[in-house]
């Protein structure tokens, strides 16, 4: 292993990266500057860093591209997604994470109904806004997505992909249900 992609700091992502760093201390850590900066805290630095922002993609020595989409405030300031261009899965970290304790390995067509009440338990506490969601559906406009893997809960396979991009869509989370009664 010569490389970690670190989408966000929570320790569920980042905080086994010291132990990989343990075992190869020669390993790049992929991820954002604002999460780089919090890494150091689970006790390792001096680490080589790829930094995202300046190159959003990584080309593997065989030729397959990862795409790095930065999805801001979902649910951290430097949380991004990875895209790997050549199977089209959308690596979406906590974005489309689900808690439910009877999960499927794959959403089918029929249950994304079903699956959008486990994803609205994670979404509406810790996605920051309606407007963040939006605008990283937006950075997704011109990918080809086959297939959506996040951190946690079930894949969501092709035939749901405009389901779970309608799902960010009109999601009502964090600040639009905190200040809801201001309006």
């Amino acid at each position: 292993i010569a490389f970690l992609i670190v989408s966000h700091q929570d320790p569920d992502v980042g905080a086994s990266f010291v132990d990989w760093l343990n075992f190869n201390s020669e390993i790049t850590i992929i991820t954002s500057i604002r999460t780089n900066v919090l890494l150091p805290h689970y006790g390792k630095d001096g680490y080589k860093f790829y930094d995202i922002a300046k190159s959003n993609e990584f080309i593997f020595k065989s030729g397959r591209v990862l795409e790095f989409i930065e999805s801001p405030f979902l649910h951290f300031a430097g949380a991004f997604t990875t895209l790997d261009k050549t199977s089209n899965f959308l690596f979406s970290g906590d974005i489309w994470a689900a808690l439910d304790i009877d999960w499927k390995l794959v959403v089918d067509e029929n249950d994304f109904i079903l699956h959008e009440t486990y994803m609205d338990l994670f979404h509406i506490d810790y996605m920051a806004s309606n407007i963040a969601a939006r605008g990283f559906v937006r950075r997704l406009d011109d990918k080809i997505i086959n297939a959506i893997l996040p951190q946690h809960g079930s894949l969501i396979d092709k035939n749901n992909v405009e389901n779970a991009l309608e799902y960010l869509t009109n999601l009502q989370c964090g600040t639009d249900i905190i200040y809801s009664d201001l309006e």
